[in-house]
């Protein structure tokens, strides 16, 4: 999903605190998403709660029509990765929900994503998020302008791999901006010290996607819908994040999904 263009652009303060805007849209949808991610409730219903939401925050679907996307939140469940479309299908107890979000707020992107377990899941499972969670605030600490591009990637891979997890090849984290997929690509695997030293004003998306068993994926037939080859469960968490004063500093939050699970 996406075509990258030519370069970094870095950002000014003022370009971030509108980006910080942007991406506290998106956390506030997957807060209210949160509440209502229950057995029984479907992915299209989901979808249509979080579009109203985000029009009301004076904001637009950062996804929907986008290279042909029909939806506003992409839900991915189990084996699928990421780019899952939302269905009639409902959610069942014991599934993990990987809830992908974008938003444009006063022409710039927002963009996160957190997956959710649904009731009662497998501690595989259940290990699984943790794992992947604590691979993005590893990615995120790497990303500082001490640091080169694949550091992000290395710190990630390390995590991940230690655990037995495989890590996807195939998608990668992204810049971010007024577009939704900008230079550079940040990939979740990566040699220490190698790629483009990191500089203040760059905005990015971390976002893992680990896999239970094989690092390979396949499309489906719908030409979005991401799986593993194995069919084995895999987890996704994104924030956007912005290098300021030499430091990453993450633009989204996941406070109001907390808040909404009381976790």
């Amino acid at each position: 999903m996406g075509v990258f263009g030519q370069g970094i652009i870095y950002k000014t303060a003022q370009e971030i605190a509108v980006m910080r805007e942007a991406a506290l849209v998106v956390s506030r949808t997957l807060g209210l998403v949160a509440k209502h991610l229950k057995p029984g409730v479907t992915p299209a219903a989901l979808d249509r709660m979080a579009e109203e939401y985000i029009q009301s925050q004076g904001a637009i679907s950062g996804f929907k029509g986008l290279y042909g996307c029909p939806s506003t939140l992409l839900i991915s469940i189990n084996e699928q990765v990421v780019h899952g479309l939302p269905t009639e299908r409902p959610i069942q107890e014991g599934d993990i929900v990987s809830v992908d979000c974008g938003a444009i707020y006063q022409g710039y992107y927002g963009d996160h994503a957190y997956t959710f377990e649904v009731g009662a899941v497998s501690p595989e499972k259940a290990h699984l998020c943790k794992v992947t969670k604590e691979c993005l605030y590893l990615g995120i600490e790497a990303c500082n302008t001490s640091n080169r591009m694949e550091d992000i990637g290395y710190a990630i891979q390390q995590h991940a791999e230690a655990n037995g997890f495989g890590v996807v090849r195939d998608l990668v984290g992204h810049g971010l901006g007024k577009k939704l997929h900008e230079e550079p690509q940040v990939p979740n695997y990566g040699r220490r010290g190698q790629g483009k030293r990191i500089q203040n004003g760059l905005t990015v998306a971390i976002e893992p996607m680990i896999n239970m068993g094989t690092w390979k994926v396949k499309t489906l037939e719908d030409a979005w819908t991401i799986v593993t080859e194995d069919g084995l469960p895999s987890a996704h968490f994104e924030h956007d994040v912005a290098v300021i004063e030499g430091k990453a500093e993450i633009l989204s939050t996941f406070d109001f999904i907390y808040e909404a699970l009381k976790i």
